[in-house]
């Protein structure tokens, strides 16, 4: 997952047990930082303000998006690592905390409110909510986690060879337009079996999963100073304005104002 020769190891809390029933932590993460595999007896809410968060949890992949969280329960081992700069966001919950919440690794599709609390408390640097008003942000936010939908994982992975090796491929190249029908060929089933594949073992289908993989990968993208229009046509899309459409459905705003906000977020 790393190379120890580019990488930077990111320090771990250093408690055995949470000061506080709730405790948050904030960090800008460079490019090539990482959390080796670790378990701890508190759950965490993982989130990025701006960025990709990529983790392993068990033998599970997972990559979230800003609009999403990971959540990791008590004494389930993970890891991380940043594959660009990323605004880290994490709340820790005792374990009496976490019995309303899933008791599996899981993405949570996060509430504006549960976003503005994380951002006002970051930028206060609230490690631990002290004053009355801060103690009963703390419960809202507890509240929406426990409210909060449940994906499985936003960008699932795939156990079985075959289809492993198509969802590897795309990644390494998010703007292959190969059709479906390619895919099988090259793994020797007919379109139709393929396409049960990817519903039976990832619950969405091949064209879903490709255009997650997408915005993922613009988000990482747009992290840098290339035009819009260069990262569409690096997507696979023909025109500026389809690659802008999927962007404003998946993150509800354009890649501009993505990037202008993830500039403000670095300030932060």
């Amino acid at each position: 997952m790393t190379d120890s020769m580019t990488s930077k190891h990111i320090d771990l809390l250093d408690f055995s047990e949470l000061p506080a029933p709730i405790y948050f932590r904030y960090a800008d993460f460079n490019t090539h930082e990482y959390a080796s595999a670790h378990r701890h007896p508190w759950g965490t809410l993982e989130y990025s303000a701006n960025g990709v968060l990529h983790m392993e949890i068990g033998n599970s992949r997972f990559m979230s998006p800003p609009q999403y969280a990971v959540w990791v329960p008590p004494e389930t081992e993970h890891s991380f690592y940043s594959n660009q700069p990323i605004n880290y966001r994490a709340v820790c919950l005792a374990p009496s905390l976490c019995r309303e919440l899933p008791q599996q690794a899981c993405t949570l599709a996060i509430s504006d409110i549960l976003k503005a609390i994380l951002k006002d408390f970051a930028v206060r640097d609230v490690k631990i909510p002290e004053y009355e008003a801060d103690v009963r942000l703390g419960q809202v936010l507890v509240d929406q986690l426990q409210l909060a939908p449940v994906h499985e994982c936003y960008l699932p992975y795939a156990s079985s060879p075959g289809l492993l090796g198509i969802l590897e491929a795309l990644q390494a190249e998010p703007g292959d337009n190969r059709p479906l029908a390619d895919w099988a060929a090259q793994i020797h089933v007919s379109e139709r079996t393929l396409a049960r594949q990817f519903v039976r073992e990832l619950g969405m289908s091949f064209g879903e999963w490709r255009q997650r993989l997408r915005f993922l990968a613009a988000i990482e993208a747009l992290d840098s100073h290339r035009s819009v229009q260069d990262i569409a046509f690096d997507m696979g899309y023909s025109t500026g304005s389809a690659f802008i459409a999927m962007f404003q459905r998946q993150a509800a705003c354009t890649p501009e104002q993505y990037r202008r906000s993830h500039l403000e977020n670095r300030k932060v």
